[in-house]
């Protein structure tokens, strides 16, 4: 399977906050989902420097590239406009 890294940074208008907790239960589902088929890795919120949440970063990995681009359609935090700016890179998990 392809691995990535994805690094996303969440909108920064008054509602951002707001719109990513209320988002977030699905967000989680699909990850569970994800995690099932061995597709989510591990994942996590970026904070700022007051504790809060302002982005995400996950590690992916999938057999195609039309999977990655399905779960891009599908995921809450892209469709309901809470990640402002995402970059997704290749990357491999170091088997220590």
């Amino acid at each position: 399977m392809k691995q990535y890294v994805i690094t996303a940074y969440d909108y920064t208008d008054a509602g951002a906050l707001e719109r990513r907790m209320k988002v977030r239960p699905d967000h989680f589902e699909g990850a569970k989902e994800l995690k099932k088929s061995s597709s989510f890795i591990f994942g996590g919120a970026i904070l700022n420097d007051d504790g809060k949440m302002i982005g995400s970063v996950m590690v992916m990995q999938f057999e195609t590239e039309e999977q990655l681009e399905s779960w891009k359609q599908t995921e809450p935090y892209i469709t309901q406009k809470i990640w402002e700016t995402y970059e997704i890179k290749p990357f491999k998990l170091a088997s220590v």
